[in-house]
């Protein structure tokens, strides 16, 4: 093996991710209901995201725009979606209902912690559009 890639690794492997990139890749994800980012409505915001780079774990909580929020599951499922997608596979990625802010958050939190359940969503076409539409603002 050549001894540059044993003394400096592969950048995706050793590259460093804090809360502001979590935060930076997620901000621009669009709400499913309405012409605006997350960032724009505080559904996702820098100070809720916790990320450990040495545990290789990431921990994002999204506040829902009303308690009855009908799209609070997509929403979860579009950020999950865009940091498995944008991170190093090393990171286990959580995302959560903020404490308290949707009526079935419970509900929605154990399916969004389901790797089966979340890999299941996404073999719908419907969905997946769904969740790219959000993602890619398609």
């Amino acid at each position: 093996s050549s001894g540059i890639n044993a003394e400096y690794g592969d950048n995706e492997v050793y590259d460093e991710v804090d809360a502001r990139e979590v935060f930076d890749l997620i901000r621009e994800v669009r709400d499913p209901e309405h012409p605006h980012s997350l960032e724009e409505l505080s559904v996702v915001r820098l100070d809720l995201i916790s990320c450990s780079d040495s545990d290789s774990s990431v921990d994002v909580q999204f506040t829902p725009t009303i308690p009855h929020c009908s799209m609070a599951t997509l929403i979860g499922l579009s950020l999950k979606v865009k940091l498995l997608r944008s991170l190093s596979s090393r990171f286990k990625v959580d995302v959560r209902i903020t404490p308290g802010t949707h009526n079935t958050e419970d509900a929605i939190n154990k399916q969004l912690s389901d790797k089966e359940r979340v890999a299941a969503a996404l073999e719908n076409p419907h969905l997946l559009n769904m969740v790219n539409q959000c993602i890619y603002g398609l």
